[in-house]
Parts: structure tokens; sequence; C-alpha cells
């Protein structure tokens, strides 16, 4: 037979958990923000489609995009043009870098042949810069 006691002692440490774990829970999705991510992609390429227009890689609008310089060099360095190099972008906003890349430089459509994406020309070679990006979230909707 169980005692009075025992049930007692159970339901305080069931309990105990049960609020211990809900406090953890809410401390950390009030403490963590949703945060989004872009991943910036760049290959060297050899053939530059007619109707695309190739920017320096010391343009302005390219400078004020966070990892387009890094993936750049990233793909120079590896002679990248067989696979693109990425960088991953991860905070708030980081959705509106894939905007910026498309809307603020001569964004290529590659319906006619080549690749999507912005042609730069950087040390020497032309390489191809697009982005990526996708929404994750954190926190729990609810």
């Amino acid at each position: 037979m169980i005692r009075g006691k025992d049930v007692a002692l159970s339901a305080l440490v069931v309990g105990s958990a049960a609020v211990a774990g809900y406090v953890l829970r809410s401390g950390r999705s009030s403490t963590t923000t949703a945060r989004s991510k872009a991943d910036l992609g760049a290959r060297v390429v050899t053939d530059v489609p007619a109707d695309a227009t190739v920017i320096d890689a010391s343009s302005r609008s390219l400078h004020d995009i966070p990892g387009a310089k890094k993936a750049i060099r990233r793909a120079i360095r590896n002679d990248a043009s067989e696979e693109w190099e990425h960088v991953t972008i991860e905070r708030d906003g980081a959705w509106s870098i894939v905007d910026a890349i498309r809307g603020s430089l001569p964004y290529h459509e590659g319906r006619r042949g080549g690749y999507n994406g912005v042609y730069v020309w950087y040390d020497g070679q032309v390489v191809v810069l697009d982005a990526i990006g996708w929404a994750r979230l954190e926190t729990p909707m609810q």
C-alpha cells in the first residue's frame, strides 16, 4: 500500500520538474529572436552572356552587401569554376541580402544561357555572384 507521504513526495518531484521545464522554455523563447539566413554563392566563369552587365568589384553597391566580397575572393582563391563557393550569413534581416543582390545590382536572369546572378570583374577574372535566402524561425509560434 502506498503511503500518502510517498504520493505527496512523488507529486512534488513531478510538479517541480514541470515548473522548471516551463521556466527554462519560456526564458529561452523570450531571449532568442527569430533569425533568417542567406547563402551567397560565387563561381568563376569564362563565358559571360552577351546581355549580362559586368560590374567592377570596387562597386559601392557590391561593397554594401555583407559577405559578397568574401564569397568572390573565395571563388577566385579556390578557382571555383565547377562548383559554387558559399558564404552563409545568419542574422536578423539576412533575407534582405537576397533582395539587395537582385535589386540594387545588375542581376542577370540566365534565361538564354549563363548563370543567374551578378557578374563581377575581380582580379582579372569574372565571377558570378548569387544569393538564396530562407527563413528560419527559432522561436515557437504560439
